[in-house]
């Protein structure tokens, strides 16, 4: 497929193409973190990273990812879209989009075309589910262009996620458990299946959570990024995952840019042990795990409108907002095949 498309690299067309493996990897991670630097979102991409992410079971790259170049096979603009496994609960087929565009190029002609194709995929997948189809996408609240764009393109605004940070410098208060309530951490594959429904049950009454399966947290566990130390659990009494807080080092994304962070990545107790503590006490003990690892700050995203009140549990314990992330949906038309 080609597009007219006048840059300012050198040539008058841009081709899209599909991934084609292996040797799109190195051009993909330079393009990102060329971005990077301008954008300056707060991470780094590398090869070994992208090929982990690409290789998550339920991603097709040759279907969900899309390349732009320019006549000299410059990568000017990339994007993908995350299209969750359906389920007996499903109401409608949703595709998550993601995409970065070359900074000389932004603002013309090419990101409504990236969005177009995101609505084509997700027409696809719903059309093939019976479903209607819903293509969401993001960004910060400071990329007025972007939030236009979205905006012009028949999106609307859904939600609102904070970037939340705190100093691990800082005193961090210790963490008071329920009485025989004790602390411990994942035994890798040996309790993984607990861990697991740990976790799916602790989200079900979350905002458009989506069930993760065995073979997508096997996955996860098999990137470099991952350990298992790092993924903290409460045992209640009788011997039962009550909660937990799986936290994580990017030690590559660090030295890359020179700083010390960890995130507390997801936090959550089940139901039933819910209104005792749990929550603060594993976001203590998560602060306390990243300090004792070398980190000087901790980092984490929330919903505003976390059914919990996340957010103010965070803020009790020093978290302060850095930024906000807005989430916007669009309905697309189920295209029928001629």
């Amino acid at each position: 497929m080609v597009t007219s498309f006048r840059t300012e690299l050198g040539t008058d067309t841009l081709t899209v193409r599909s991934y084609a493996g292996e040797c799109d990897l190195q051009a993909i991670a330079t393009f990102l973190n060329l971005c990077e630097t301008v954008d300056q979102f707060g991470h780094y991409s590398s090869v070994s990273e992208l090929r982990h992410e690409f290789s998550e079971p339920g991603f097709d790259p040759v279907q969900d990812m899309r390349l732009w170049t320019d006549g000299t096979g410059q990568l000017v603009a990339y994007a993908q879209t995350w299209i969750p496994k359906q389920s007996e609960q499903s109401t409608s087929a949703d595709g998550f989009l993601w995409f970065r565009v070359h900074p000389t190029v932004r603002g013309r002609e090419l990101e409504p075309a990236i969005l177009a194709w995101g609505e084509v995929r997700i027409s696809e997948v719903g059309r093939s589910r019976h479903l209607p189809a819903r293509l969401r996408s993001g960004c910060r609240d400071s990329q007025g262009d972007r939030i236009l764009l979205l905006q012009n393109c028949g999106f609307v605004y859904e939600r609102c996620f904070l970037r939340m940070e705190r100093s691990l410098i800082e005193p961090i208060p210790m963490p008071q458990f329920p009485a025989d309530f004790t602390l411990s951490c994942s035994q890798g594959r040996q309790d993984i299946e607990a861990r697991l429904d740990l976790y799916n049950q602790a989200f079900s009454d979350h905002w458009n959570f989506y069930p993760t399966t065995i073979e997508e947290r096997t996955h996860k566990e098999t990137g470099e990024n991952y350990r298992p130390e790092l993924e903290l659990l409460a045992i209640a009494p009788e011997g039962s995952y009550a909660a937990f807080c799986f936290c994580k080092i990017d030690r590559e994304d660090n030295a890359q840019r020179g700083c010390l962070e960890g995130w507390i990545g997801v936090l959550g107790t089940r139901r039933e042990f819910r209104r005792r503590g749990l929550g603060r006490a594993m976001l203590l003990a998560g602060l306390q795990k990243l300090r004792s690892a070398g980190m000087e700050v901790a980092k984490l995203g929330v919903d505003t409108e976390n059914v919990n009140l996340a957010q103010g549990l965070y803020e009790s314990v020093g978290f302060q907002r850095v930024y906000a992330n807005l989430a916007y949906v669009k309905e697309v038309e189920i295209r029928v095949e001629v």
